[in-house]
């Protein structure tokens, strides 16, 4: 029987996760000021424990990524990506980094932005990937939690370190082994995406907020406190206040998590769970601290100095948008050098200054300097080795596993 991987369906936690995370989490807001990862949205996901239907392991697929590489033939490829996730001209017909490239290598990039959200993209390539048939596509970028199913079903090509020598080399070593993807063998970090506590200075009379201890038993906080509509970072940083590692969660570390985070929830300390609305009310002070995204901070800091943000002495949540080529690509070799290009400190410090994100790549902040020395100096866009130390990543979930906790987590929302 040829074995087509197919996705579970959805619980109706689930559905709501996915409406909510659409609407108004990350996946609604502009490319600049998004942080988009697991989440709520994940729970769709089936991590690395979805197997179709027939109930065959999907590593009998893996021989089917490989195809025939036209690239020293064909110098071109196509690279599908988030909206508003690569640098622009200032009359936004251009795009500088990537016309670079072309000039250096002769390879032409077919830049697409038609990803918007990690499911529904899923689901344009799924068909395609399952029969074994090229998607079109030579490069992609997803999230970390969608990268782990894609490389489970076997659907995502092994790279080859010898075109990847400044990424081999570059990659910051926070990033260098997830889980999901050891060794890197499969994929790329585009970008970082940090979760940690930001407060409004002016609505917490000076007072620092740097925990989540403090978030949810400071009287002073009281009814202005919220946390965000995404399971992984709200549970993730609430697990690490309280000395459990979010890379190993059991249910009863969830549960207690849960625990604690509807104690907050009865005694009305915390506000409520937000989308990407939260930005708004912390910027005008109607939540004085909260559970916040890093580039949002990076964007309200340039704006109102009584904006600040701390990195819990226990930990902060990160997720990653991944580079991957996917099976049956023509252009294996060329995405490759793309790749490699965007880990050369040059061209990652230009795509750093334009979008301000955390950038994955060691040795940016000479280059970055030179073009803002603002974004070289900011951790939350560079982050120093003390930081990077402190970041810490949910671990890839069982479809079981997804369904209960989106359970348990949109019980706890109200979602």
């Amino acid at each position: 029987m040829e074995h087509h991987e197919q996705p579970e369906p959805l619980s109706s936690a689930e559905l709501t996760a996915m409406r909510r995370s659409a609407t108004n989490g990350r996946l609604a807001m502009t490319r600049r000021s998004l942080l988009r990862a697991g989440g709520a949205m994940a729970a769709t996901a089936g991590g690395l424990g979805a197997l179709g239907a027939c109930g065959i392991p999907p590593a009998g697929r893996k021989d089917a990524g490989r195809s025939e590489d036209h690239s020293t033939a064909e110098k071109r490829l196509a690279f599908s990506n988030w909206t508003e996730y690569m640098d622009v001209s200032e009359d936004g017909k251009h795009r500088p980094t990537l016309d670079r490239f072309t000039r250096r290598t002769g390879i032409a990039v077919k830049y697409t932005e038609d990803i918007n959200d990690n499911d529904e993209f899923f689901g344009k390539i799924q068909a395609q990937l399952a029969a074994g048939q090229d998607t079109g596509r030579d490069l992609i970028v997803l999230t970390d939690w969608m990268c782990a199913r894609m490389i489970s079903l076997g659907w995502i090509q092994q790279l080859d370190p010898a075109n990847l020598p400044h990424a081999y080399a570059n990659l910051s070593a926070q990033y260098r082994d997830p889980a999901w993807d050891p060794g890197r063998a499969h994929s790329y970090v585009w970008q970082g995406i940090p979760a940690l506590i930001a407060y409004n200075k002016k609505a917490t009379g000076g007072k620092k907020v740097d925990s989540i201890s403090q978030l949810l038993e400071d009287p002073q906080l009281k009814g202005r406190v919220g946390f965000l509509s995404e399971m992984r970072d709200s549970i993730g940083l609430t697990l690490l206040d309280m000395g459990k590692r979010p890379e190993d969660v059991t249910a009863d570390d969830y549960d207690a998590a849960i625990a604690r985070l509807q104690k907050g929830v009865d005694s009305k300390q915390i506000r409520r769970f937000t989308g990407n609305d939260y930005t708004n009310d912390l910027d005008k002070g109607d939540l004085a601290a909260c559970v916040a995204w890093a580039g949002d901070i990076v964007q309200l800091q340039n704006d109102n100095p009584d904006i600040a943000y701390a990195i819990p002495k226990t930990g902060y949540m990160t997720s990653t948008d991944n580079l991957m080529v996917p099976n049956k690509a023509r252009h294996k070799q060329n995405a490759e050098r793309l790749i490699d290009y965007f880990y050369e400190p040059k061209a990652a410090a230009r795509l750093a200054a334009y979008i301000n994100y955390a950038c994955p790549v060691d040795g940016v902040r000479e280059e970055l300097a030179k073009i803002d020395k603002k974004a070289a100096d900011n951790p939350l866009i560079l982050p120093d080795k003390e930081m990077a130390t402190r970041s810490h990543s949910f671990r890839a979930l069982t479809a079981k596993e997804n369904k209960e906790f989106a359970q348990k987590f949109s019980d706890l929302t109200g979602a």
